[in-house]
């Protein structure tokens, strides 16, 4: 068993000590579905653990124009609150399929984001919105776009001793409908062979903007961009959002496991786009 130090500071000037004095020494832990993981496989070895769930301040949902999440917020909050599913219904949907109730209750949006695993299905939502994520230290409070946030495989912009301390979901086009599909092949506590999400805006009987995202396909969650490009300006479909979908192919980058061959993800990624844009554009037009 790995030796370590709990703590558990209940304010967030306390926790950004603590992180200004450990750093890379230490660990942030929340609902612990991520990070127990890790260290029973031994891939991470923290001196000290930083629990966070006495610090209350993190678990609200604002709406001040855009929607702040606050990173301690469960997947059980976001599948359940009135205020997101009127505002960003696409969260809703999202985490709702999320494994099962009983991770949904302690899973925090914050772990969703912060460990940047490719596989998490709220990521491919995230990116289709132009979320933003903040993050503190006692240096600075800055905003990161969630397409400048994920560097690499479980890497990303956070510095030793920065903070996750929300998720900010900007408001969202006028016309727009959105979709989250995903290919679940084993248990539903199992990662999914690939997710995607979908924006899609009609104005005028053309597609005028297009976000398409997708999980579980690359070291990264990605954006779809020749995707995205394919359908601008067209009329929404099906022989064009076909074609369009049939691009996400050179995009991905799947790695073979029990899930399937790369192959197989390539072709499950070509799919399910095509599937959850066909989605997006049905509820664009019809104001679902």
């Amino acid at each position: 068993m790995i030796s370590f130090t709990y703590l558990e500071p209940k304010s967030v000037d306390e926790a950004l000590d603590l992180l200004a004095r450990y750093g890379d020494e230490a660990k942030l832990i929340a609902g612990g579905t991520g990070l127990v993981n890790l260290m029973k496989q031994r891939l991470v070895h923290p001196m000290y653990v930083i629990g966070l769930r006495r610090i209350s301040g993190l678990c609200a949902v604002q709406d001040d124009g855009a929607l702040r999440i606050g990173a301690l917020c469960t997947h059980h909050d976001m599948e359940t609150l009135t205020l997101v599913r009127e505002q960003v219904p696409i969260l809703t949907e999202t985490f709702q399929q999320v494994a099962s109730i009983r991770i949904r209750s302690v899973a925090t949006v914050g772990g969703a984001v912060a460990p940047a695993d490719p596989n998490q299905d709220p990521l491919p939502t995230l990116l289709a919105l132009d979320a933003r994520v903040r993050l503190r230290s006692q240096r600075e409070d800055r905003e990161v776009a969630i397409g400048d946030f994920f560097t690499g495989y479980y890497e990303t912009v956070i510095e030793p001793d920065e903070l996750l301390t929300s998720v900010i979901i900007p408001p969202q086009p006028g016309g727009c409908g959105t979709a989250f599909l995903k290919f679940l092949p084993q248990t539903h506590d199992d990662y999914a062979t690939v997710a995607v999400a979908a924006r899609v805006t009609v104005d005028g009987g053309r597609i005028t903007d297009a976000r398409v995202a997708l999980g579980a396909v690359a070291p990264t969650p990605i954006r779809a961009t020749a995707v995205e490009n394919a359908l601008r300006g067209q009329m929404p479909i099906a022989p064009i959002v076909r074609d369009a979908a049939a691009l996400v192919a050179d995009a991905v980058d799947p790695t073979a496991d029990f899930r399937g061959s790369a192959a197989y993800k390539r072709d499950m990624a070509v799919v399910f786009v095509q599937r959850a844009v066909a989605q997006a554009v049905s509820r664009a037009r019809w104001g679902a």
